[in-house]
């Protein structure tokens, strides 16, 4: 973690909105707990809150971003933009990799919105611990990036889409660039 916070404070904080979170799928009507289930929902699972995976990433922004096909659920295609690429270190000492540098694109819908930047991935949780169909995470930058800036990726609020709760949700699926050769045990968990 490269920029110091007060951790206590970090805690409290993630684990409210995990409340409010929980709170939304038990009862609202847009809930992607299917009405049949929410008498029974006691709650999402997720892992314990951990500030080494909330790291400083370096962007690279694309000035003519590319299209990217993600495959659905649903077997569709949605088109989105390859707005930037985030490039972060991991402490991974218990894991033998020759480097703790990792990349993971951000994405935006095309049409022009002020959308936060769109991060789907897969890790070595995927299908085990976590969402067989991946994560995500949204991430709103304070301002427009430009090349260098540093944004920070929190994967403690990695979720699980609505389409891991419900067959009538369709959601894209992480594109293989995003798929990471690390495990990131944080976040949503999926049993």
């Amino acid at each position: 973690m490269s920029d110091s916070i007060d951790v206590d404070r970090y805690r409290d904080e993630l684990e409210s909105k995990r409340a409010e979170k929980d709170e939304f799928f038990a009862d609202h009507p847009q809930s992607p707990i299917p009405p049949a289930e929410r008498d029974d929902f006691n709650g999402l699972d997720y892992f314990d809150p951990d500030p080494t995976y909330r790291v400083s990433a370096t962007a690279t922004v694309h000035d003519d971003p590319e299209v990217v096909l993600m495959d659905t659920t649903a077997g569709r295609e949605m088109r989105y933009l390859r707005v930037a690429t985030l490039e972060f270190e991991l402490d991974r000492e218990d894991e033998d990799l020759e480097d703790g540098t990792f990349e993971l694109a951000a994405y935006q819908q095309e049409s022009p919105n002020e959308e936060p930047l769109f991060v789907p991935f897969r890790d070595k949780t995927t299908g085990q611990q976590t969402y067989d169909g991946g994560r995500y995470m949204e991430l709103e930058p304070e301002h427009d990036l430009a090349d260098g800036d540093e944004i920070i990726v929190d994967f403690n609020i990695a979720y699980s889409p609505f389409c891991a709760y419900s067959d009538t949700f369709d959601c894209p699926l992480p594109p293989e660039e995003n798929w990471l050769e690390v495990t990131i045990p944080a976040g949503e968990r999926h049993e």
